[in-house]
């Protein structure tokens, strides 16, 4: 089993922040039984946040089929050009 590549790595991380900020984002005061908050139905909180979020998921997915950049790989195919 091949071992993650180091620009993966930092790629998912990235991605693990952008989500953890677009879940922050949706954080808030709730509202309560005796209380109404009108900041539940917020630009923040029901658009932006779970945009950012959606975002993050996608780019994860992008971060973990990033294709690695072997030195083998190129040289293999040089050779099979020139031939």
């Amino acid at each position: 089993m091949k071992q993650l590549p180091k620009l993966n790595a930092i790629l998912i991380a990235a991605c693990v922040l952008i989500i953890v900020t677009g879940f922050a984002l949706m954080a808030g005061e709730p509202s309560g039984a005796t209380e109404y908050n009108p900041d539940i139905f917020s630009f923040r909180r029901i658009t932006l946040g779970p945009m950012i979020a959606l975002a993050g998921f996608v780019l994860m997915i992008v971060a973990i089929l990033f294709p690695r950049r072997d030195k083998n790989n190129t040289d293999s195919d040089k050779s099979a050009d020139q031939n």
